[in-house]
């Protein structure tokens, strides 16, 4: 377990860009990168990849994986979660595992429900899904509160 904390402009930031895709009735994803070598994680960099989006899916395509590679080197950074938007309730699904970004060990994937468009700082607890990549590949559902928390939202 390697815990990750984001500040509040960074989780603003974040949101902003989900539901931008909710506007038009569309997923959204926004990664969140850190430092490579440092841990605890904390988040230095929210990032909008350019992606193909429906009501039910987010993908990214050959070219914009290439710049998320080139940005992540380029900065000596990792992607430490991806966060994205359902129409409905939040949960990982089979599709979201499929097309998942970050698939090594302790990544943490993150849904909010309704394209993001109630969620606020103080609600995003509540809202948001966390699940986080186990060495089997899995996606664990993971709380967000308590010894077991993996996400730290600071000033």
């Amino acid at each position: 377990m390697t815990p990750l904390s984001i500040s509040g402009p960074n989780l603003e930031a974040t949101l902003k860009i989900l539901r931008s895709g909710g506007i038009r009735g569309h997923e959204r994803v926004a990664l969140w990168l850190a430092p490579a070598v440092a841990k605890p994680y904390r988040v230095s960099e929210v990032f909008e990849p350019e992606q193909e989006t429906a009501k039910d899916y987010f993908r990214l395509p050959p070219h914009s994986m290439k710049a998320l590679m080139t940005r992540l080197r380029t900065g000596r950074l990792k992607v430490v979660a991806q966060i994205h938007t359902h129409p409905g309730r939040a949960y990982h699904s089979d599709v979201d595992a499929e097309w998942a970004i970050v698939r090594h060990v302790g990544a943490l994937s993150l849904v909010l429900p309704r394209f993001a468009s109630a969620t606020t700082l103080e609600n995003f607890r509540d809202e948001v899904m966390t699940y986080e990549c186990a060495p089997d590949g899995d996606w664990t559902l993971v709380p967000n509160t308590g010894p077991q928390a993996r996400l730290e939202i600071t000033a």
